[in-house]
């Protein structure tokens, strides 16, 4: 599979000063549907912030308050014909979104408005999720599209919801709105608008910057295994390489004299 690169104000890109970066879905005039150039630039962008280590954590939204993203543009599937072509799309999706969910640092959706399809893939590979009260997520692709998800992908849903409301949400084909989303677990926090959204998100980014990077880089990491079913009798399925990693780290020296000395500790990442 193959595409054109995404111009470049169709998925803006930008770390502020207390390294919060943020990564705007940018197509208000398609609902933020992607392109597959779109899903391209997102793994690049995954792969900027892993290299770059001022950035301590990230929000992913869409341009204007209708919608976070109304999945992948209908129009790049014009041409599918063959099992490669069909299998290739799931597999591009699948290294898009694991790209997003294996970011060592804390990511976070701001959903406002319309959160469907791969938008709702892109805001379950995510973190955290905070949503408008107007938010509607769902993947109707059972009375529209007619194809179906990745095991990556239902395993990610059935991860935050459960297999039964994954099913639910599938088979019927329905949108769940915010307050239900919160109800069964998909959604963290619900505010009242597309501005509330963004400045939640903004506020919530900043805590996490502020806390030890190991230690959520170790949680991440250690959770993701086991919704893959990693976890296991080895070293690193086990987890041992995450409890060396922030047990022999400067920032475990630094939080204990912290705490001894009755300061906020200076985390720093290594």
């Amino acid at each position: 599979m193959t595409s054109e690169a995404a111009p470049t104000d169709e998925l803006l890109y930008a770390v502020d000063e207390g390294g919060i970066a943020r990564i705007t879905l940018n197509r208000p005039q398609a609902r933020n549907a992607l392109t597959f150039a779109m899903y391209e630039r997102l793994v690049e962008l995954c792969g900027r912030i892993e290299a770059d280590r001022s950035v301590k954590a990230v929000i992913v939204t869409g341009a204007g308050d209708k919608a976070f993203a109304a999945g992948t543009d209908i129009g790049q599937f014009r041409d599918f014909r063959t099992a490669e072509e069909a299998l290739g799309y799931e597999r591009f999706m699948d290294r898009v979104l694991g790209s997003l969910e294996r970011l060592r640092v804390p990511t976070i959706a701001a959903v406002a408005g319309a959160c469907t399809g791969g938008g709702m893939a892109i805001a379950a590979a995510c973190d955290l999720r905070i949503a408008s009260q107007d938010a509607r997520f769902g993947i109707p692709i059972a009375r529209t599209l007619g194809n179906c998800l990745s095991q990556s992908t239902l395993r990610r849903l059935s991860a935050l919801i459960g297999a039964s409301r994954v099913k639910d949400i599938l088979f019927t084909a329905r949108l769940v709105g915010a307050e239900e989303a919160r109800a069964i677990g998909f959604a963290n926090e619900v505010v009242a608008d597309a501005a509330a959204v963004q400045a939640r998100a903004g506020e919530l980014a900043t805590l996490l910057a502020s806390h030890a990077p190991l230690t959520l880089q170790a949680t991440k990491e250690g959770l993701r295994r086991l919704s893959e079913g990693t976890a296991g009798d080895g070293p690193e399925q086990a987890g041992e390489d995450l409890i060396v990693l922030c047990y022999t780290s400067e920032d475990f020296r630094e939080g204990m004299d912290a705490f001894l000395s009755k300061r906020p500790p200076a985390f720093k990442g290594r």
